[in-house]
């Protein structure tokens, strides 16, 4: 389903395939111990491995990694992931490279651009999330994008010895449909 790899515009965005020179970006960006919090990361990951995993993505047809880059340098990656063909939904990750790309819009264009290509170029019915119960700024980025809340699963993280719960939220085609006067 997500056999061609696009570049797609927005009006400070791009995104384009994540390739092995984007592997210094996603390197800063998992070791960023912010980021690590706000994603519940616990991996180590070396600078090689990294390069090898962005080399691979491209011959995934069950995902879709995307670098976002402003004035082509990197400053996070968003990712359809996930993917159950059988029931048209798919896992959508995103995560910034910390506070220089933090509040400035990034990932709330990123989502609308993913979740447009998404639902006009695929048979996509639903996509969904997670975020943690701790990370207002993301969880008001998911709703502004249209992402409504399904479930809560209770003190499923433990980071720093306090429990944290998961937020499920999920967008459908319809709802998508609706906000964006879309006939896809």
């Amino acid at each position: 389903m997500f056999a061609e790899k696009p570049t797609l515009k927005g009006e400070r965005v791009t995104l384009c395939p994540v390739r092995p020179e984007h592997a210094e970006g996603l390197f800063e960006l998992a070791s960023d111990p912010e980021v690590r919090r706000l994603t519940g990361s616990r991996a180590r990951f070396d600078l090689e491995n990294l390069r090898t995993w962005y080399a691979t993505r491209a011959g995934h047809a069950d995902r879709l990694d995307l670098a976002i880059t402003v004035d082509g340098e990197f400053v996070g990656e968003v990712v359809l992931n996930e993917l159950d063909t059988d029931n048209l939904s798919c896992n959508l990750r995103i995560a910034l490279i910390g506070p220089r790309a933090f509040g400035r819009g990034y990932g709330s264009e990123a989502i609308g651009l993913v979740l447009d290509h998404a639902f006009r170029t695929t048979p996509l019915h639903r996509v969904r999330l997670e975020v943690f119960g701790f990370n207002e700024r993301a969880r008001h980025v998911y709703e502004k994008a249209g992402f409504v809340v399904e479930g809560v699963e209770r003190d499923a993280l433990l980071w720093d010895g306090e429990w944290h719960d998961v937020v499920v939220m999920a967008i459908l085609r319809p709802e998508w449909q609706a906000r964006t006067g879309t006939l896809a």
